[in-house]
């Protein structure tokens, strides 16, 4: 039988910058995500290792496909084109869920969606940008030109990391946000990263509404040949691979280990916990007591359990001079396996 032809999947792009939430509210999307609907979740990171993917895995409904090191809003343009492509042929998904590196711009992001290749096939829904209301205290934040247009672009702003910030963070949030040029049409509190139900995927945005279709514009696309999948190297027992990255001011350091690698939970927390304040730190873990994953933006976030068991990752980001010792670190890291 022939398939139904791919037309009108609804997409969604969830922007913010580095460690808003991003992850945390598309998990709650996928948590009441309709049964018997079939999801795709693209996520671009800026690191190399790619532990977003490990982060949301686990489920047979939702398929996630990791693009990492760089930004798909720029570098990686050429390269998400024809992913999209063959994850939409791939596997014909109901809804697709976009999150772009939280530092890339995503004005590239939108106008791919909404061009001509895409025309028939995607259709562009709200545009969600995530923000910690803390992070506003930062004047560097406030005045950083791509944070600001992930939020000026947004069609909404979801405030994450509500539990932590004080109401005069809040209500500062939301002042600045009114103020900005393009200001979003709403915004919400999301505790934990859960949106009220009524932002959930539905609705159309702004962005979609200015589409403009073509027909037959994305068949070319569809009929060209699949591209080579991901070949990362593969880590072997005992010997993890190393990977660095740098761009857009930031630089990037981590690590995959064999899945037989296993590590004492206390040891690496202890590590861990010694890294330097400010760098970003993501991470999943094969430990003595199952699998973990870490998550820390700004403070002791607790490690939580992981359905994600292909290999333990490690994935540390912050501005140049800020991250420790590749070799000192890949040596205590060893350490703490058991």
């Amino acid at each position: 039988m022939t398939p139904t032809p791919l037309a009108d999947i609804p997409v969604h792009v969830v922007t913010g910058f580095l460690g808003g939430g991003k992850s945390s509210l598309i998990r709650h999307w996928l948590a009441d995500k309709p049964a018997g609907e079939r999801w795709a979740v693209l996520i671009n990171e800026f690191g190399r290792v790619g532990i977003d993917q490990a982060l949301l895995a686990g489920r047979d409904d939702v398929v996630v496909k990791a693009l990492p090191g760089g930004c798909l809003c720029c570098q990686l343009a050429v390269v998400l084109q024809a992913t999209l492509v063959e994850l939409l042929r791939r596997e014909r998904p109901d809804r697709l869920i976009i999150e772009p590196s939280g530092l890339g711009h995503p004005g590239g992001l939108l106008a791919l969606l909404r061009g001509e290749a895409f025309a028939e096939l995607l259709r562009l829904q709200e545009v969600i940008a995530v923000l910690d209301p803390r992070r506003l205290d930062d004047p560097r934040a406030r005045g950083h030109q791509t944070f600001r247009d992930q939020l000026t672009l947004a069609d909404g702003v979801a405030l994450t990391m509500t539990d932590l910030s004080s109401p005069a963070q809040l209500a500062a949030a939301r002042r600045w946000i009114a103020d900005l040029e393009g200001a979003a049409a709403w915004i919400e509190e999301a505790p934990h990263g859960r949106l009220p139900d009524a932002r959930r995927p539905a609705s159309a945005g702004r962005h979609g509404a200015g589409m403009v279709y073509r027909p037959a514009a994305h068949r070319a696309l569809l009929a060209a040949p699949v591209g080579a999948r991901d070949s990362a190297r593969a880590p072997t027992p005992g010997v993890p691979v190393r990977e660095t990255g740098r761009a857009l001011g930031h630089v990037s350091l981590g690590w995959c280990w064999h899945a037989e690698d296993i590590f004492s939970r206390q040891a690496l927390e202890t590590c861990l916990a010694a890294l330097p304040a400010g760098v970003r730190v993501k991470g999943v873990f094969h430990a003595a007591d199952g699998w973990w994953s870490y998550n820390r933006v700004a403070g002791d976030e607790p490690a939580v359990p992981c359905d994600w068991r292909r290999d333990s990752r490690l994935e540390l980001i912050g501005v140049p001079g800020t991250l420790p010792d590749a070799e000192a670190l890949e040596a205590e890291l060893a350490a703490c396996r058991v």
